[in-house]
């Protein structure tokens, strides 16, 4: 049973430049916190939901959903680790790669990362001998870390944090926020502790995922109360130069449906000259029409034909006496079941390698999770792929349902059935 937690007036405030939000991106209705996974014994309990609309900013274009729910409600305990998926591993691994002899990182080097979860990338830092610290406000995830040998600070980072790293004299040579910066709040505090915690010859690199990629991939599940903002580069380096950041790089990457690595440096001290890349990127966003009204209200058109083409292929197949299962529980895939209205009589359940999730319930939709050796048990004739961005890898560990005649299935950016 699910309840309206809070009545929440609509738009608010940017949370960056504090101009009045009036136009939407998207109305998702309502739904649950997205990793909020109901145990059995909880089934019957009412379940708090809250207004999901994504508006942007006519001043600076932030995208961005209001905070219905503090932070520490949803970070304290997570259900997301990082290391069950192989693909990220090694994007993770290739990173430390390429950054060690870029920076020259050894002993006396520090990096530091922000939102560190598992432990899943400082650990390849730790096994060369460098010192790593990360800082993870979840204790269940940080546990998870400090098992791995990471040294982690479980607290909320920003300047409070920031502050007891420099009155330590932990300044970073290397400062890394991979798909954390979305999950902040407090735009203001966050990023002015990065800037603190930096030191004045170290570099900042942060991962997130490309608004632009959400916009003309309709990649509209990626939105849920956990993920507060929604970048651009332009955006992005407007608020970091607001902290004394200079963004000196970008990288677009395939991780995530689409993501940014932003490099950046101290203004004052930096001594890395700014790649072209930068302002091309920024003019391909104008281009596109992201600092116009208009390229972001036709969005809820492309959602609700996504729900409308999900829905009748989904109706189909159950009409036709197939079965469907899903192979993943994570927090895009509750957006979209939760905004299409899909239960357990089009979904039957879903899979996860993840053991914290294995035998609760999606927030919302109430389909049951099962461990991935369940599909093989009941050789379902469809499987729907909830994080699509991980397809290939999914399609590969999975790639005996074909045995008997199972087929994989996207929802986004289109529904297909894939070859």
């Amino acid at each position: 049973m699910s309840v309206p937690a809070v009545d929440v007036k609509p738009g608010g405030a940017c949370r960056f430049c504090h101009a009045p939000l009036a136009h939407v991106v998207a109305d998702l209705g309502v739904s649950p916190l997205c990793e909020a996974y109901v145990p059995a014994d909880r089934l019957s309990a009412e379940e708090p939901v809250y207004p999901l609309c994504a508006y942007v900013c006519d001043e600076c274009w932030l995208v961005q959903v209001p905070e219905h729910v503090p932070p520490e409600s949803i970070f304290t305990e997570y259900a997301y680790f990082s290391s069950y998926s192989d693909s990220w591993l090694a994007h993770a691994a290739a990173y430390v790669d390429r950054m060690v002899p870029a920076l020259a990182l050894g002993p006396a080097s520090l990096v530091v990362e922000v939102g560190s979860n598992d432990g899943y990338l400082l650990q390849y830092f730790v096994a060369r001998g460098i010192p790593a610290l990360g800082v993870e406000p979840a204790r269940n995830v940080a546990a998870a870390a400090v098992r791995r040998g990471v040294t982690t600070i479980t607290e909320m980072f920003g300047r409070r944090a920031a502050q007891a790293l420099v009155l330590a004299g932990r300044r970073a040579d290397l400062l890394i926020g991979n798909n954390v910066l979305a999950q902040v709040p407090d735009l203001d505090d966050f990023v002015g502790g990065l800037s603190l915690v930096l030191a004045p010859g170290g570099v900042l690199t942060l991962e997130f995922p490309h608004l632009l990629r959400l916009l003309e991939e309709n990649q509209f599940d990626t939105i849920y109360h956990e993920h507060f903002s929604y970048f651009s580069l332009g955006t992005v380096e407007r608020i970091l130069r607001l902290h004394g950041l200079a963004v000196f790089d970008v990288e677009e990457l395939p991780t995530h449906g689409g993501s940014l690595r932003v490099h950046a440096q101290q203004a004052a001290t930096g001594r890395r000259a700014i790649s072209p890349r930068v302002a091309h990127l920024i003019d391909r966003e104008r281009s596109a029409g992201l600092q116009t009204l208009e390229r972001y209200t036709r969005f809820q058109q492309q959602v609700r034909d996504t729900k409308e083409a999900l829905l009748a292929f989904l109706g189909g197949v159950r009409r036709a006496g197939r079965r469907v299962a899903g192979y993943g529980a994570p927090g895009k895939g509750n957006t979209l079941l939760n905004y299409c209205g899909i239960r357990a009589d089009l979904v039957e359940y879903t899979v996860d390698r993840n053991p914290y999730k294995q035998g609760k319930y999606l927030p919302g939709s109430r389909i049951p999770i099962y461990a991935p050796d369940h599909i093989r048990a009941t050789r379902p004739d469809y499987l729907l792929i909830l994080p699509w961005n991980l397809r290939e890898e999914i399609m590969a560990q999975m790639a005996d349902i074909r045995a008997w005649g199972g087929q994989f299935v996207v929802p986004i950016p289109r529904v297909a059935v894939l070859p």
